[in-house]
């Protein structure tokens, strides 16, 4: 990979001062070659010469003055003479560079890009739609010009293909307990993009500021299957809570009623307490009160 380095560089402003001028005696010696040449006898040459001098001067002088370069915020310029890299300013100001040397100009300013919503296959092959946005700028502008093709148009693929990668080695959704997944571990997955993605890129003198899911959803043919899988998960888990905290409500109530020895209660009454206690706690619906006019033993 080409490794980066400043260009040789000079202040804009004194080149321009002595460029302007050096129009004042380049013209006068011009002026003075032609009206000299006006009715004097051969030889004459001598001050066509000077004349045809100062015509060069001239266009020299417009050469040096091309040099004379601004370079933006936030703007790199990479510095090309005869095929030859020569460096890189970075530096904003105005400058004076080599005006032999081509100058192509390379934007360092952020951009953000969202990636178009794709279909692929998560670790258990479940088809998912994922998008993301990325967050990038050139850091180093002589591996974006020299060592790919497009830079902007190799991280454009570069992310969609880490993008099917990473879809492809977590699950969209899990229930297993500390596993991560694409919707239960949307930072952890974020990070793990972006630290693929840099990987990626690195070669084109890109760096990855920030990376986030943009689009993440079960794909349209198996979207209301999973809804109602999900549906079901969440029944199971709410049931799980429900009973957890209806045994916890009724050891309190026996201990209590076993505390205040107003009640006392066999292993039977208890079994049949317990009973009611978890139907009127678990139950979907409001309960009907039975009134019992015998005893447990008798009707």
């Amino acid at each position: 990979m080409t490794n980066e380095f400043a260009a040789k560089t000079f202040r804009g402003w004194p080149f321009l001062a002595l460029g302007l001028m050096a129009f004042f005696p380049i013209v006068g010696g011009f002026v003075y070659g032609a009206k000299m040449t006006e009715g004097i006898p051969r030889p004459w040459w001598g001050y066509y010469a000077l004349a045809i001098a100062m015509v060069f001067l001239f266009v020299f002088n417009i050469i040096m003055l091309t040099g004379l370069t601004i370079i933006q915020p936030n703007t790199a310029r990479v510095v090309i003479f005869f095929g030859s890299y020569q460096g890189t300013v970075k530096t904003s100001g105005f400058w004076w560079i080599n005006p032999f040397a081509k100058k192509p100009s390379i934007s360092l300013r952020t951009n953000n890009m969202v990636t178009p919503t794709i279909k692929v296959n998560d670790v258990r092959g479940n088809p998912i739609e994922i998008g993301a946005v990325v967050v990038w700028r050139v850091e180093n502008a002589a591996r974006a010009s020299f060592d790919v093709a497009d830079f902007s148009s190799f991280v454009d693929t570069q992310c969609e293909s880490a993008l099917r990668h990473l879809a492809s080695v977590y699950p969209y959704d899990t229930g297993v307990e500390h596993e991560t997944s694409l919707r239960g571990a949307t930072d952890e997955v974020s990070k793990a993009l972006a630290a693929e993605l840099q990987e990626r890129v690195a070669k084109a003198g890109v760096a990855i500021e920030e990376t986030r899911l943009s689009h993440l959803a079960y794909a349209s043919e198996i979207a209301g299957s999973m809804l109602r899988r999900q549906q079901a998960d969440a029944v199971v888990a709410a049931r799980f809570r429900i009973v957890e905290g209806a045994v916890g409500m009724v050891e309190s109530a026996l201990d209590h009623l076993e505390k205040g020895g107003k009640v006392k209660l066999d292993d039977e009454r208890k079994a049949a307490m317990v009973s009611n206690l978890l139907v009127v706690l678990c139950g979907d619906h409001g309960v009907q009160p039975v009134v019992n006019t015998g005893t447990l033993y008798s009707g």
